[in-house]
């Protein structure tokens, strides 16, 4: 197919059938387990990955976990209890809160915010955020923090980067203590974990290791984000799901994909994406997205090394038989 806008379109029928005899084949033959249990985040990844398992061995089959916290969105709840009702599936909730508290991952994150911010009161809200001028400017990626005041100021400090390791290392315990509840679901109920990670986030490392990406089965790991939206289209997936601004969720101030990590659009993040993977000609993605050969080198350049950078990500750990 020529490269163009249209280059990431599918058949979401044929691509539904593939993965559906793909989901139940692994059940089946490989893992020879009985059923899936899948996290429900109320995001479009995992209401489509959910709704595919039901599709390839039955709702019966399929087991639905919630599991907020409380720095998540009260939407991702609700969300989330709208998809397994759609679906039809049997669900739980497990606040995994007081288990936060435990290890101090809330204590550990204010304690930062209060160094930064030494004179802010409660009640507040903190999000973390790359600078949104990729398009404009050759810049770094360095992160801020920024703060949402009661009287609905926001408050911004750059971050150091012990700061922002220690931020980073105490929040990914949030994804590590939910696929722990996963499997321990999944193996009482004689199962496996299935995964919720879509192409666009795979290559460019946006997961946890261990949390999210810690899993048996991916069966969207090999569509990028905007041929998800194609298929949640297709299997009729609740609009509300639909229209949700994808976001990490992980963070009392509410923060997208694109402002935490990507720093563009998920229709332009795709298209030079595929470009990286396929070998396409800058010139031609220049072409297609309407940008200049040198925004187009600054978005080529953060996507690669983004790519190398979390490389290990996607590997088995090294041993001395490698």
């Amino acid at each position: 197919m020529e490269f163009g806008k249209g280059i990431l379109e599918i058949d979401p029928a044929a691509a539904c059938r593939q993965i559906e005899s793909f989901i139940l084949d692994k059940l089946r033959n490989f893992f020879r387990k009985k059923g899936i249990v899948i996290g429900l985040s109320g995001g479009i990844d995992s209401a489509v990955a959910a709704a595919l398992s039901v599709r390839a061995i039955g709702n019966g089959k399929v087991f639905g976990l919630l599991l907020p916290e409380k720095d998540s969105n009260p939407v991702s709840r609700e969300y989330g209890r709208m998809v397994a009702e759609y679906l039809d599936i049997e669900y739980s909730e497990v606040d995994i809160s007081p288990m936060l508290d435990s290890f101090g991952v809330y204590e550990k994150r204010d304690a930062i915010v209060a160094r930064l911010f030494p004179d802010l009161e409660r009640p507040y809200k903190f999000r973390m955020v790359l600078p949104q001028d990729l398009l404009e400017r050759d810049r770094i990626n360095v992160y801020h923090l920024e703060v949402l005041i009661e009287d609905g100021s926001i408050g911004r400090q750059r971050l150091s980067r012990d700061d922002y390791l220690g931020i980073m290392a105490a929040n990914d315990i949030k994804q590590r203590v939910r696929m722990t509840q996963l499997y321990y679901e999944a193996e009482r109920r004689y199962g496996i974990v299935c995964g919720t990670t879509n192409r666009s986030e795979v290559l460019q490392g946006f997961f946890v290791k261990y949390g999210d990406g810690g899993v048996d089965i991916e069966p969207i790991a090999h569509l990028y984000k905007s041929q998800v939206y194609q298929i949640a289209g297709f299997l009729g997936v609740p609009k509300k799901v639909i229209d949700r601004t994808p976001s990490p969720d992980t963070y009392s101030f509410e923060v997208s994909d694109k402002d935490f990590y990507f720093c563009l659009p998920y229709d332009k993040l795709d298209v030079v994406l595929y470009a990286i993977e396929n070998d396409v000609p800058p010139e031609k993605v220049a072409d297609t997205l309407g940008l200049t050969a040198e925004q187009t080198e600054r978005v080529w350049k953060d996507l690669v090394r983004k790519r190398e950078a979390t490389n290990h990500l996607r590997l088995f750990a090294p041993s001395l038989e490698d």
